[in-house]
């Protein structure tokens, strides 16, 4: 899910044993063997435009801010930058960038994000909390420093009623990272970095969705995103401007109250080991192009500590975690099983959102820390009404093990029983 474009050379690589022509030969052989060519289902710029079926409160918001849709919506990268080989995907962000941590900086007590909210509201006792009364587009430096801590410690953090201009939205996100530009998913156009979260458009491209099936399709299963990317996102920002009157809802599970979940000895268990990561896109194997698609991979802690609250998380996601290093696969399989099923199963570690704005015209944003969550979009709408919204992932740090931090219950001074 992360690669630069290579028609002849792919970025960062020392070489490239496989010349332009052989390429040719391969998709043909690719094509004769029934297998896909990567790039024919993602061709670049307005080739997916549906712009015609775009809801009309998305439309005013990009009318208002000056969001030119008069090509087409959304926007894919340049089908030359779409990578073929996996090696092309690995090399777009495969050297450590500097990433600053903005919670660090907040003041504990959030007394200026606080003050300038009519209320704040916890959702439950373990994640979610709802800010009213305050534009994002309004917030100070300060304010969106504490609104990070605030993240950091509730897990995911929501705002109704934003009339929220997209480019405000890009601007939040790289103040709280470094943005993901994917290269293949579609964008707001002009914002490459600001994907859309539209499934009507998936699903008239062919994704296949039903009252019976609509579990494990698109974003309708349970997820942590781009784990497998070396810097995963931090912050994720999700702005929904198309809303359903009823259902269309969202449910996080916190990575936090996960690993207190776990006995202190399964716990020790965990603590330090790797597992392995793998990408939602796959590619060719440049070595071997006729084997299949394969996936992007990398490993990171199982347990990882967030670097603001100091606290340990339990990082695995049933859609994007492969294995754990160095047992064998029965063992693996077995113990990831568990630890899949307590995010998915503890109701009382879920917070379920419903978007709804109280105004009309109106959106809902929800910002919550990929790193320390899980979050499975609810789609029981069946798409009799649209759900449309645009998306910025800030990338934060690589992840990382602290054999001195401690649990949230720990650190907070609260039972461990």
């Amino acid at each position: 899910m992360s690669p630069s474009a290579a028609t002849t050379t792919p970025a960062n690589a020392a070489e490239t044993p496989v010349e332009l022509s052989e390429i040719e030969q391969i998709v043909t052989k690719l094509a004769k063997s029934g297998i896909k060519n990567p790039r024919s289902a993602s061709k670049g710029g307005f080739a997916d435009s549906w712009v015609e079926n775009l809801p009309a409160t998305t439309k005013a918001r990009f009318e208002k801010y000056g969001i030119d849709i008069s090509q087409g919506y959304p926007q894919r990268p340049p089908t030359e930058d779409i990578p073929i080989f996996v090696d092309q995907a690995h090399a777009v962000r495969d050297k450590e960038v500097p990433y600053i941590e903005r919670a660090k900086n907040a003041d504990p007590e959030k007394k200026a994000l606080f003050a300038a909210a009519k209320e704040v509201k916890n959702l439950t006792k373990h994640i979610g909390t709802e800010i009213i009364g305050l534009q994002l587009s309004d917030l100070t430096d300060q304010q969106r420093d504490e609104l990070a801590l605030l993240i950091a410690e509730r897990v995911v953090v929501f705002f109704r009623d934003q009339d929220l201009d997209p480019k405000i939205q890009a601007d939040l996100g790289a103040y709280y990272g470094n943005v993901e530009y994917h290269p293949q998913q579609v964008h707001v156009p002009g914002l490459p970095g600001t994907t859309v979260i539209w499934q009507d458009l998936l699903i008239k491209l062919g994704l296949n969705i039903g009252f019976k099936n609509n579990v494990k399709a698109g974003t309708s299963q349970w997820h942590t995103d781009l784990t497998h990317e070396l810097q995963p996102p931090g912050i994720t920002h999700l702005h929904n401007d198309a809303i359903p009157d009823v259902g269309g809802d969202t449910i996080w599970s916190s990575g936090y109250a996960a690993y207190d979940k776990l006995s202190p000895a399964f716990q020790k268990f965990l603590d330090g080991k790797k597992a392995v990561y793998f990408s939602a896109h796959n590619y060719l194997d440049r070595e071997n192009p006729l084997k299949g698609r394969v996936n992007v991979e990398r490993e990171h802690p199982i347990i990882r500590t967030h670097p603001a609250t100091g606290w340990k998380s339990l990082f695995v996601n049933r859609a994007m975690t492969r294995r754990i290093v160095g047992l064998e696969p029965r063992e693996s399989d077995l113990i990831l099983e568990y630890l899949f099923s307590i995010f998915e199963k503890n109701l009382d570690i879920q917070v379920r959102f419903n978007w709804k704005p109280t105004k009309a015209g109106l959106g809902t944003s929800a910002l919550w820390d990929n790193r320390v969550s899980q979050h499975f979009a609810v789609w029981d709408h069946e798409g009799n009404e649209p759900r449309h919204g645009t998306r910025v992932s800030s990338l934060a740090e690589v992840p990382y093990f602290d054999p001195e931090s401690k649990s949230q219950r720990e650190a907070l001074g609260l039972s461990l029983n």
